[in-house]
């Protein structure tokens, strides 16, 4: 939307005050029908077909389209929002990323007991906060069939962030096999769609580990190139609903500040993006404004949203490319003066492979990022700690003692279940490997863009605009171990699947905690909270960059300082939607301290 101009047509004033460009594109209907605002909304979730380059797929909606209508909000108004279940099985909606009573969050059995088939239910809460959020199911694996939608809050007053029009970029993943199909191939193999496994061709021609790197993966029965759980082979990526030969067109004037708000709503796909010609420049993060940061590529996790400013200074075509993490596809858009248009879409590029670092194995003699120590892993003797007391630093760490030069001959100096290196963690199923010497990695590319040769979003980078609202130091800290077994395709938090936890995770109300991720895994995970933002320990002290969602690095770590500011029973759980649904989710419970002792 221009904020300066009124498009031509029959609407009136108030209505184009609401409607983003995306929504007014021709692809996307008559202008308006899938944007919904005001203090009464009414979501219809129903069974439907929708059109990916051409072909019809299966598909729930919500009033008719998929992905669903933008909710647009704003802040300090009171939301009332009722949805109707026409599926012949429950429902749910949860609003992602935003602050609201815990009996409003959305997720059956924690928070509700569900929408039934052919129910309704009415979700009432205040709009406190402003940014880029989306709202998705939580029962089953609904989401992945298009059960979800963005959502635009404005602020209550002036928008800090500059810009003359904006497009609302919603990324997914859809696949022509029911979920639960997909879930039972993984359950059989856990490399099931992985169809780009090394070959003997790759080692002939140097695409490929060498054979002395294939030896070691293949001691310890690990897959280098398994890298995402569900790939191309079966999935299409979308950009608004639409596939890479639909070509999704945001248009713009040359010179103008042009907004897009990211947002992966896919089931189990990072994307790394980038407009070839243009500069990003990021300024938001999961819906909290951060100090402006240009980057040429960014990757962003399942779950997270983030805010960029382009600038067009051309009056041509750009390709926008969501290239997936595993580069086994990509979501494919256009920015454009006029509809029609396209650019030069580039080739994927090589897939990446994982090291040693991704299991755990520290940086194997490699140069790395310098990366912080937590206290807990000092005290397991992991590292070594580069300041005192629980403020993160920025040191290298204290792997002098290990023979790199043994491992890199393949000669395997650690144990990859040794449970001395993770004291307390219980010997299940579900922990297939320990990592001996995880790493804060957040001051890293992504996986696969450390070589690109253009400037690449880390963590690190962020920063918050305003200073964070809670600056005590954290009166204790918690581990928490995010374990898998690749081979019967478990996962889990500390060794232990959601079905057989016996107590929540638990926090006094107002307490300020240090939590530690450790990833024992050699995948990434992007953890996501309900009902709290929390402060990444990335060395920016009382500036940091507030999240909801952290992707933690395989082999690797990252820190956060939580206020438990909200009470009630809240989900913790990775956001790959089948690592979630094979057991990778807790209840984090907040109650005031008269409610019973917790945190001994």
């Amino acid at each position: 939307m221009r904020r300066r101009d009124l498009l031509a047509g029959g609407l009136g004033l108030g209505a184009l005050s609401a409607l983003p460009a995306w929504a007014q594109s021709p692809m996307h209907g008559v202008a308006g029908r899938d944007v919904l605002t005001g203090p009464d909304i009414t979501l219809t979730v129903a069974r439907q077909h929708m059109m990916i380059d051409g072909r019809s797929y299966h598909a729930i909606g919500i009033n008719g389209w998929t992905p669903a209508p933008l909710i647009r909000l704003r802040e300090g108004q009171r939301a009332r929002i009722t949805v109707i279940n026409t599926l012949d099985e429950e429902t749910s909606i949860h609003w992602h990323g935003l602050l609201l009573p815990f009996q409003m969050d959305g997720v059956p059995g924690i928070s509700f007991p569900g929408i039934p088939a052919g129910g309704r239910f009415t979700y009432e809460f205040p709009i406190a906060q402003a940014g880029t959020y989306w709202y998705h199911s939580h029962s089953g694996l609904q989401e992945q069939e298009g059960h979800y939608g963005p959502i635009v809050i404005d602020p209550a007053g002036p928008d800090p962030i500059a810009f003359d029009r904006e497009h609302v970029i919603v990324l997914s993943d859809h696949s022509p096999l029911h979920p639960h199909a997909i879930f039972r191939r993984l359950k059989m193999q856990g490399g099931y769609f992985n169809y780009q496994k090394q070959t003997l061709a790759g080692l002939l021609a140097g695409r490929d580990q060498p054979l002395s790197e294939r030896l070691q993966w293949g001691a310890m029965r690990m897959d280098p190139s398994d890298v995402s759980d569900v790939t191309g082979s079966t999935y299409r990526y979308l950009i608004n609903g639409h596939g890479p030969a639909d070509n999704w067109t945001g248009l713009f004037a040359r010179g103008e500040r042009v907004r897009l708000r990211l947002i992966n709503a896919s089931a189990m796909t990072n994307f790394n993006i980038r407009i070839p010609g243009l500069s990003l420049t990021v300024v938001q993060a999961d819906g909290q404004d951060v100090q402006p940061v240009a980057v040429d590529e960014l990757q962003i996790a399942v779950a997270e949203t983030y805010d960029v400013i382009v600038t067009p200074v051309e009056e041509r075509a750009y390709t926008l490319v969501a290239e997936t993490w595993d580069r086994s596809g990509m979501a494919r858009g256009t920015l454009a003066p006029r509809v029609g248009m396209a650019a030069a879409v580039p080739a994927l590029r090589p897939r990446p492979l994982a090291t040693m670092k991704d299991m755990g194995m520290g940086s194997m003699g490699q140069d790395a990022a310098p990366a912080a120590c937590p206290p807990e892993h000092a005290a397991m003797g992991h590292c070594q700690p580069s300041t005192g007391g629980m403020e993160m630093g920025q040191g290298a760490t204290g792997h002098g003692s290990m023979d790199h030069s043994a491992m890199k001959q393949g000669a395997m100096k650690h144990g990859m279940r040794d449970f001395a290196n993770a004291p307390g963690l219980p010997r299940t199923p579900v922990v297939q490997t320990v990592a001996p010497m995880p790493v804060d990695r957040t001051g890293e590319p992504p996986q696969g863009l450390a070589n690109v040769g253009h400037r690449v979003l880390t963590y690190r980078d962020l920063m918050s605009v305003a200073p964070n609202p809670d600056r005590r130091a954290p009166s204790r800290a918690l581990t928490i171990h995010l374990t898998g077994n690749m081979e019967r395709y478990m996962w889990a938090f500390d060794g232990v699947k959601l079905n057989a936890v016996t107590a929540p995770i638990p926090f006094r109300l107002g307490e300020r905690v240090r939590v530690t991720l450790v990833n024992d895994t050699m995948m990434a995970h992007p953890i996501h909270l309900h009902g709290h933002f929390f402060e990444l320990v990335t060395g920016h002290g009382d500036h940091a960059p507030r999240k909801h969602t952290v992707n933690v690095a395989p082999g690797g770590t990252a820190t956060f300082d939580l206020t438990a500011d909200a009470e009630g029973d809240w989900a913790f759980h990775c956001h790959l939607l089948y690592h979630m649904h094979a057991g990778m989710m807790q209840v984090v419970s907040v109650r005031p301290d008269n409610a019973g002792e917790v945190g001994a």
